[in-house]
């Protein structure tokens, strides 16, 4: 019996080795992956990014219809004030 136990153990004393080992060799590609992740943009990100900027230019657009709004009550024959035509992206205000 005293012959097979070092064997019998011989498992236990090396399962801290095959498992470092493991996680050696899986570093590299964990790297490269976080890499990968934090250069390219995921369709949730894209989704999210997109809407925040429909956001921004719905609120620019419903400012700018106010402003018209307002120009007009002030000056009902600025009739260029009360044909409000709509927000256009970039274009003045």
């Amino acid at each position: 019996m005293r012959r097979w136990l070092p064997i019998l153990l011989l498992p236990l004393a090396t399962g801290g080795c095959v498992s470092t080992a493991a996680s050696i060799v899986k570093a590299p590609f964990q790297v490269a992956g976080k890499a990968i992740d934090w250069t390219t943009t995921s369709q949730e990100e894209s989704d999210r990014n997109y809407g925040r900027k429909m956001r921004k230019q719905e609120a620019k657009e419903g400012k700018a219809r106010r402003e018209a709004a307002k120009r007009c009550r002030q000056d009902p024959n600025d009739r260029e004030a009360c044909q409000y035509q709509g927000y256009r992206a970039g274009y003045g205000g």
